[in-house]
């Protein structure tokens, strides 16, 4: 393969702008307006991989569902999260622009396997001191999972010295970790902390927080409990006056 000047391109760069394209074009259809500018990384690529998975195109699977406690038919209770090809998630990071390995935050490596952490896997992370050796989720029924979360967020507040009458310690980085944050909020119960968050401490003034849980609403699972945490944060958008 050449370019117009007659320069030979390596077939490693050649495959590189291939995948940027797909991945240009797969985020326009998933982001209302067909605009991805202005999200980070890490926001981008958890579309691009829930859209692969949503498509069949990842030889992937989604590793837990909410509400789901059964086993896998291995005697071995699965990891919550969604399970990709590795080589498929490196595609999928390259045509980002983006590297797998340094997004240990939102992604793990094992083997031939790469898995986005699943909402509840980031409690930690997200409220609390960083624990990279934090115990991975596994499925659970949901009122199992909301007891779970209240009781990590109460150890957080404890770790950070309490919150008082803020509505977190820290807020995230990226508008992936400000809407994480808010579903696990609404996850554990904790309604006057999230109004807080979103109201007082203005998340929700911006717009790509929105626009982020929309697309997200339309590619989680529908049985998952992400689906659900970040659908019970949009619906009381308006009810907040946005």
């Amino acid at each position: 393969m050449e370019k117009a000047s007659g320069e030979e391109v390596a077939l490693r760069e050649y495959l590189e702008h291939v995948w940027a394209a797909v991945s240009k074009e797969a985020l326009g259809m998933i982001f209302s307006g067909g605009d991805a500018t202005g999200f980070e990384e890490d926001a981008r690529l958890t579309a691009m991989w829930l859209w692969t998975l949503s498509t069949g195109n990842g030889n992937g699977k989604t590793a837990g569902k909410a509400g789901d406690e059964e086993g896998n038919g291995t005697g071995k209770k699965a990891l919550a999260g969604f399970s990709l090809e590795y080589d498929a998630a490196r595609k999928i990071a390259q045509g980002l622009g983006a590297y797998l390995e340094k997004m240990r935050d939102v992604v793990e490596i094992k083997g031939d396997t790469a898995r986005l952490l699943s909402v509840a896997e980031r409690t930690k992370a997200l409220f609390g001191k960083d624990d990279a050796d934090a115990p991975a989720a596994r499925r659970k029924k949901s009122e199992q999972i909301q007891l779970d979360l209240a009781m990590e967020l109460e150890s957080a507040e404890e770790e950070t010295g309490g919150w008082g009458e803020k509505s977190v310690s820290k807020v995230g980085e990226t508008t992936l970790d400000r809407l994480h944050q808010a579903m696990i909020l609404f996850a554990a119960g904790r309604s006057a902390a999230l109004k807080r968050f979103i109201v007082d401490d203005g998340i929700g003034g911006d717009e790509r927080f929105w626009r982020l849980a929309q697309a997200l609403s339309a590619l989680y699972p529908p049985n998952s409990d992400e689906k659900r945490w970040v659908d019970g944060v949009l619906a009381r958008k308006k009810g907040w006056g946005f």
